[in-house]
């Protein structure tokens, strides 16, 4: 019986939420028993913008202990730092070859983060290539994606499909994976906007401490309606509040009439879900050498793969052994 692939990337340009918890990590974690999957820590997507090295690198070590804490298991689900990994480049190269500038230039994020920026990197224009590269690496069948990263894995299959047509069967063409309708958790501050780990002031992340996730939860946003139901268009707060509440509990508000119970248990609910996380961090975060090592063990034992699709792609590109 073969064993679906499936990769799972996390880029740390600040510290995992809520978010990433319910919409990615929780998934990653479910599947691991079913599917063949690689938990990649995405650093050099981290250096398309102004960035601090230093905050990047305790960001990254930070991200993995937190994965080690909410379950992943290393020995079924390898945690990969991207750059430790030098394949990731390597094809990154090779997939410019075959993509067009117009096809970069047009993906939304780009047009989105250079706008109005006097000095844009390279680098932001061709990241979704180098997305690309880490998908085609190893074979992946599938990868789970929200609406901000559907158009990144279409230019993956794009570019899958172009190679193979052109140079032979190359790669696999990733299909993509739709989260749960209430995996996508949004700001409890400005609940029209994503959850995100570098903006905004309605997170949550995964180690606050229960005061500041009370807190949080207490100041979210809500609306002059009275009334706890989903409605996405008219009020988005309240909607978030129960979807988060649902998802951490797997039912729906005890009170439909009053916004301040519903706050007190989203509030309960996700103090459930994260003391026992921030416990285990702690664990973890004592030893930073076995971290380390964790992550070295996944990078050597997905690295025979990425070798190997290097390999076959120089060879169909018609480059010298």
């Amino acid at each position: 019986m073969t064993t679906t692939r499936r990769l799972t990337g996390f880029k740390p340009t600040g510290h995992l939420h809520l978010g990433n918890l319910l919409g990615a990590l929780r998934p990653l974690i479910a599947a691991q028993a079913a599917t063949e999957s690689i938990a990649l820590i995405a650093d050099l997507h981290a250096l398309t913008l102004e960035h601090d090295p230093e905050r990047v690198r305790a960001h990254t070590l930070e991200q993995a202990t937190v994965m080690l804490a909410a379950g992943v298991d290393p020995e079924r689900t390898p945690i990969v730092v991207q750059s430790h990994v030098p394949e990731h480049t390597g094809l990154h190269y090779l997939l410019e070859c075959v993509t067009g500038f117009g096809e970069a230039a047009r993906m939304i994020q780009f047009k989105e983060k250079s706008a109005g920026r006097g000095h844009v990197r390279l680098s932001l224009l061709t990241y979704p290539v180098l997305m690309a590269a880490d998908i085609l690496l190893y074979d992946i069948q599938q990868v789970p994606v929200g609406e901000d990263q559907n158009q990144h894995l279409e230019l993956a299959r794009t570019i899958a499909t172009r190679f193979n047509g052109r140079y032979g069967e190359t790669f696999t063409v990733p299909e993509g994976v739709r989260p749960d309708s209430a995996a996508r958790v949004m700001d409890l501050a400005d609940p029209t906007a994503k959850m995100g780990k570098s903006q905004g002031t309605g997170q949550i992340g995964l180690l606050d401490p229960p005061q500041t996730v009370r807190r949080t939860i207490a100041r979210a946003v809500t609306d002059e309606l009275a009334v706890v139901r989903r409605d996405r268009e008219r009020q988005p707060g309240v909607t978030n509040l129960i979807d988060i509440l649902a998802e951490c509990t797997g039912r729906e508000p005890s009170d439909p009439y009053s916004y301040g119970a519903l706050k007190r248990e989203a509030a309960d609910a996700v103090e459930a879900l994260l003391t026992p996380i921030r416990k285990r961090h702690a664990e973890f975060a004592a030893d930073p050498a076995h971290v380390r090592k964790i992550l070295a063990d996944g990078a050597a034992r997905i690295r025979p793969r990425a070798q190997a699709t290097v390999r076959r792609t120089r060879a169909a590109l018609g480059l010298l052994d």
